[in-house]
């Protein structure tokens, strides 16, 4: 433990290159949701059909309304940088520059600098976006920041005792960057820097039984009220997505492949043997009925993660699509006529109430990148 903190502490005091060390811009605070105390009327105007252009309605019916609210005032906190995520993708899907341009001008105010602590994750996930954009324009400067701060990182010892990445949620904010970054460069250290610390927080909060992961080390001990083990949708569906999106990036011959499938097969069917009757999940995954509303951020995660596997190859459509159809069907239930969507629970890390009418960006997001991954299933 000492150790690891002590390279991190040099890392902290001698500082990244001169390029990280420019000052950002300042941007305009936004909070990233609210939840209104208002009786507020469902949209009229989307259908849950799978059809590509239903689809693509409802995206622009959502994305529409929260980058009016939030576009200028995207920042590298974690919560915006899941929405980014899913605003480049939907950018793609529906030709729509207006939801790709400000996280382009967000990376350039801020020269493409992730978050502000140096080890933590959640500091990280923005490096999604600035690699889909690399991608895209092929600019180096969007990546130089991000290639520092990883090479600095990846020289600390790992700790299995106190994990990089000590909550479930770490495992879809960082290790998409780590391993996007490895097929990108072509330098497979990063891959294999994500490989440990995956490994060293899923011994630490795996249930190999349930297949369900515990939030962090607090909750191992904790139940529900019937007794069964607390297990956070949120976190849960931040796992699941984030193994969708770290397969996305890793070769075929990569040698722990193999090991992440099988947690990806396992975890997609235990979610599937507990989805509820509205086609969403609850906060609180084995004890739903103790939960009024289903949690849409966390549900839209699980339900990307499903598509990707079906559009991978790696579930049998037969079996997920009908999981899926009815999980879209929920989502789209939510969106309400001026393009919020609601029942999204706000940050926190345990099931909670909340109300019907909460919207969160990282919520609206996963909702985006779910939309994208079901265009690229259905056939029209």
């Amino acid at each position: 433990m000492q150790s690891r903190l002590a390279a991190i502490l040099v890392i902290a005091l001698t500082g990244l290159s001169s390029s990280a060390q420019q000052a950002p811009s300042t941007r305009r605070a936004i909070p990233p949701g609210d939840a209104p105390d208002a009786v507020l009327r469902p949209a009229r105007d989307v259908s849950p059909k799978l059809k590509k252009d239903e689809i693509k309605k409802a995206m622009r019916k959502v994305g529409d309304w929260e980058i009016a609210r939030t576009a200028d005032g995207l920042t590298t906190d974690w919560t915006f940088a899941v929405l980014e995520a899913g605003l480049v993708e939907a950018a793609d899907v529906l030709q729509q520059p207006a939801y790709r341009d400000p996280v382009i001008r967000m990376g350039q105010e801020l020269h493409w600098q992730l978050g502000k602590r140096l080890a933590h994750a959640d500091d990280q996930v923005v490096g999604q976006s600035y690699l889909h954009l690399y991608e895209q324009q092929h600019d180096p400067s969007m990546i130089t920041p991000l290639r520092e701060r990883f090479d600095q990182l990846k020289t600390t010892a790992d700790n299995p005792t106190a994990p990089v990445w000590w909550w479930c949620d770490a495992l879809f904010m960082a290790p998409p960057v780590w391993s996007g970054l490895a097929r990108v460069t072509g330098d497979r250290s990063y891959l294999d820097y994500m490989d440990r610390q995956w490994w060293i927080t899923t011994a630490n909060l795996y249930d190999a039984n349930q297949h369900l992961f515990s939030r962090d080390a607090k909750y191992l001990q904790r139940t529900e009220v019937n007794g069964q083990k607390l297990f956070w949708l949120r976190g849960n569906g931040w796992v699941l997505a984030g193994l969708a999106r770290t397969l996305k990036e890793m070769p075929a011959d990569y040698p722990t492949r193999a090991k992440y499938v099988q947690m990806f097969l396992d975890m997609a069917n235990r979610l599937r043997d507990i989805q509820g009757q509205d086609g969403l999940w609850r906060p609180g995954l084995l004890n739903q009925s103790a939960y009024p509303l289903p949690d849409t951020s966390g549900s839209a995660l699980v339900t990307y993660g499903m598509v990707w596997g079906i559009n991978a190859g790696i579930l049998p459509k037969k079996t997920f699509e009908p999981t899926v159809k009815k999980a879209w069907t929920g989502l789209v239930s939510h969106i309400y006529e001026d393009g919020r969507l609601g029942s999204i629970q706000p940050v926190g890390e345990k099931p909670d109430a909340y109300r019907e009418t909460a919207s969160y960006v990282y919520g609206v997001g996963a909702f985006l990148l779910t939309g994208s991954e079901l265009t690229r299933m259905v056939r029209h």
